[in-house]
């Protein structure tokens, strides 16, 4: 089992690892002395995977004190590229905390959000076949009231997954279909709620107001609610994620990122930058349009796969 999610893994990291570890290898294998060239071309390789400013120049510095004796390496490529990996893994250490959802609470409630486009929707869908392939209650709380198209998404994936939905008429307002969702949770046995939310909003109502909206109507109707709440992410936006990361979690008190989206780019160095910058674990990654491609984030198994 583990072998098929290391493969199912690399295949999705493909363009990262050729856009970062392949053109690390072809710049030690034409420039095999250590020296400030090396590393220069390394950083800029590494930036333009997305891993980061800071945490790339704390690399680069590293890796210069590393190999500063000057001394002939007997293989550089595997010395960098060890070097590389053990850093990697120290950065995504804290990632590794609680890489997957802990169902303590019946109903569990989980709120979800990010901006329109990410694949919010999907993703959330996609958490719900695997809750209830995982023998999870589950019920779908169409929060995001300002696009009719959302409700209708949500309501395709509340079929196929053979969720329970609460929705209201398009434009009502949101925190009362969450509060509407948990009280039918509690009297359908749910073990799961999922909150969709809207991304966009077509009012002068700001964003981030309404969903600490929902949040305070969520905890009066549920004491010590939302047990998570989850920030979907497109990967593909390499630094803009890191950004929104840093808005929602100042808001909203994230538990958790969703990477959607992580086998269609080259950035997918944006783990590392957002494992370095915010003190949030990687809940999933999205690693293709499958109802079965949501996957448990793994940090071990995220270098193996990068570098393998």
């Amino acid at each position: 089992m583990l072998g098929k999610l290391i493969d199912k893994l690399k295949k999705g990291l493909t363009k990262t690892r050729e856009g970062m570890v392949q053109k690390i290898r072809e710049v030690i294998r034409r420039r095999p002395e250590i020296d400030e060239e090396t590393l220069e071309e390394i950083e800029e390789i590494l930036i333009e995977a997305d891993v980061g400013v800071e945490p790339t120049l704390r690399i680069i510095d590293q890796l210069r004190e590393r190999f500063e004796t000057g001394e002939p390496v007997e293989n550089p490529e595997t010395a960098i590229q060890e070097f590389l990996e053990k850093e990697i893994r120290k950065i995504l250490l804290p990632s590794d905390t609680a890489p997957s959802i802990a169902i303590t609470t019946k109903p569990h409630i989980i709120l979800v959000v990010g901006v329109n486009g990410v694949g919010k929707t999907t993703t959330i869908g996609k958490m719900a076949h695997k809750l209830s392939r995982e023998g999870k209650k589950v019920l779908f709380a169409a929060g995001d009231t300002f696009r009719a198209a959302a409700i209708d998404q949500l309501g395709i994936w509340a079929d196929r997954t053979g969720s329970d939905i609460v929705q209201h008429q398009p434009g009502a307002d949101a925190a009362s279909v969450a509060f509407d969702a948990i009280q039918a949770a509690r009297a359908r046995d749910i073990d799961v709620v999922l909150i969709d939310t809207a991304g966009r909003l077509h009012t002068k109502i700001n964003l981030m107001e309404e969903v600490k909206k929902i949040r305070r109507v969520v905890a009066k109707a549920m004491p010590g609610a939302p047990h998570e709440t989850l920030l979907v992410l497109d990967a593909t936006t390499g630094q803009n994620a890191v950004i929104q990361a840093k808005q929602f979690h100042s808001t909203v008190e994230l538990t958790g990122l969703v990477l959607a989206k992580l086998d269609g780019t080259a950035k997918g160095g944006v783990v590392i930058a957002i494992a370095d910058e915010l003190d949030l674990p990687v809940r999933y990654v999205g690693l293709g349009e499958g109802i079965e491609d949501l996957d448990d984030f793994d940090p071990e198994n995220f270098v193996r796969a990068l570098f393998d």
